[in-house]
């Protein structure tokens, strides 16, 4: 048995000893600061990656217009003044007055055959002739 003169110590002992490890499962300060940091990190990654895939499709769109309008001019058949391009997501709409059913097959032909358009909306009206 425990000497009476000794217990308060020993139970001073413990209750230290207890005290000391009783917060070791919770991350300290420090760690949990590098986590948000990483978690913010991370954050901010996804977004620059998502606003540089946007930035990228609204130039090659740009580019898409660029080269559609080129084409259109360099056909002597088309009247390109007549006809508003404009592109998203690689899809390119065609609006304007043509003057006729040749005029208006050969605008869409045009811009189909131009590399990188996927789809061409056809929104071309062919003026009457009357």
């Amino acid at each position: 048995m425990m000497n009476a003169r000794y217990q308060p110590l020993v139970a001073a002992l413990i209750a230290v000893a207890l005290g000391a490890t009783a917060g070791c499962d919770q991350p300290a300060p420090g760690e949990t600061a590098g986590r948000n940091v990483d978690r913010a990190a991370d954050q901010v990654a996804a977004n620059t990656g998502a606003a540089a895939a946007r930035t990228a499709q609204a130039v090659d769109d740009t580019a898409i217009t660029a080269k559609v309008k080129a084409a259109m001019f360099a056909d002597p058949e088309l009247k390109a003044l007549q006809i508003h391009v404009d592109t998203v997501n690689a899809t390119v709409t065609l609006a304007g007055d043509v003057d006729n059913p040749a005029m208006h097959d050969r605008a869409v032909q045009v811009a189909s055959g131009v590399e990188g358009v996927r789809r061409v909306v056809d929104n071309l009206v062919i003026k009457s002739t009357s």
